[in-house]
């Protein structure tokens, strides 16, 4: 394929912050954005050139969305996989859907990565309490309990730490089947993002080392504080598991790293990726170039970056209630999302912290860095 002319059209589906920072990106890039998405007023469509708002599942709406655009990709897994199916017999949609079918359900995601040659936790399918019980047993406890669908930012999971927690976690989580992961003797999660292009072409992203607050990242600092050798690893799984996917796009891969510094990958998601947003500040191309760049057919670049960073996200009504102060922090960059309300637990947007390349402080001193927001960091 050649590549997408300027002022061709992209069509992403789904609204949020990540098809807004894309479509911010495809802008710079000479072309125009198209959104999908139930939402009104959602954030990616405050940016774009037009905007269809309907369901991710109606075939009238998908087909007249599909005809208006050159090609297409996805900000978010909680879409349908039947729905870009339709999408992809009508143009390109990258990446593919059978990428996001396996991404969208841990079980072939688990089956798939191991597959691949890429190491996780001990883990087991779960249909039955019976089933359940008798993994426990092999798994050991502590262990956690997932959905295999639907989950994210800590929803859809329970920790069982003895005998009496299976019952009641098989009982709450819907819907079945459930996946078991066995306990991780954790050190530090990371994270890879890397793009892939038409060509087979691969540029990654420096790894990374993440921080979460009640189950969702509050922290990423930007290059991960670890060993050469486990850095190599993860740049390794992150490469092995997008050329088998047969990557067309950009992927995150976040991993575990355990105390003896083994590299297990937590799950995937073919899209850009809150871990990534660093790289809008610190990096020549952005993820979301990168994404762009992808899914268009143009050339990657080397995903280099010219400064060291931390990003902090910016969550429900306590951070952004600080916005003026953010606002008057010297060298706090700061991005909102568009975001009209701001609930408990939702991410409004996010700012970057740069430092010169190499010289990444140590956590007082980013907690200094931080300003206002670096007293719970």
């Amino acid at each position: 394929m050649t590549a997408l002319p300027p002022n061709a059209t992209i069509g992403l589906v789904g609204g949020g912050q990540l098809g807004r920072m894309s479509a911010l990106a495809a802008a710079r890039l000479g072309y125009r954005c198209h959104i999908l998405t139930r939402e009104v007023d959602s954030p990616a469509a405050q940016v774009s050139h037009a905007v269809t708002i309907s369901d991710y599942s109606d075939p009238v709406s998908l087909r007249a969305f599909a005809e208006a655009v050159d090609v297409i990709s996805f900000e978010f897994e909680n879409v349908s996989a039947e729905g870009l199916d339709l999408l992809a017999s009508i143009k390109p949609v990258r990446p593919a859907p059978s990428v996001l079918r396996i991404s969208q359900d841990r079980l072939a995601e688990k089956s798939f990565l191991n597959g691949a040659g890429a190491e996780t936790a001990p883990w087991a399918p779960v249909h039955s309490l019976a089933e359940l019980r008798e993994a426990a047993a092999r798994l050991g406890l502590p262990a956690v309990l997932k959905t295999t669908r639907l989950g994210y930012d800590g929803k859809g999971q329970a920790m069982l730490r003895t005998q009496e927690d299976l019952e009641p976690a098989f009982e709450r989580l819907q819907p079945k089947p459930l996946v078991l992961e066995g306990f991780v003797d954790f050190g530090m999660e990371i994270s890879v993002v890397i793009a892939r292009g038409v060509d087979g072409s691969i540029s990654a992203f420096d790894t990374v080392e993440n921080r979460h607050k009640a189950h969702i990242l509050d922290l990423t600092f930007a290059p991960a504080r670890i060993p050469q050798s486990v850095d190599a690893a993860a740049q390794a799984t992150a490469r092995r598991v997008a050329e088998a996917l047969d990557l067309i796009g950009l992927l995150a891969v976040e991993m575990f790293v355990d105390r003896t510094g083994r590299v297990l990958v937590n799950e995937i998601a073919p899209r850009p990726h809150n871990s990534g947003h660093w790289s809008i500040d610190a990096c020549p191309a952005s993820q979301f170039e990168m994404h762009i760049r992808s899914i268009a057919g143009l050339p990657l670049p080397p995903a280099v970056r010219h400064s060291d960073a931390v990003m902090k996200n910016l969550v429900g009504p306590a951070d952004v209630a600080l916005w003026p102060q953010i606002l008057a922090t010297q060298g706090l960059i700061p991005h909102l999302y568009g975001k009209t309300e701001a609930r408990e637990g939702r991410k409004m947007g996010h700012v970057t912290r740069l430092f010169p390349r190499g010289a990444l402080p140590g956590d007082f001193g980013i907690r200094d860095a931080l300003g206002v927001l670096g007293e719970d960091a």
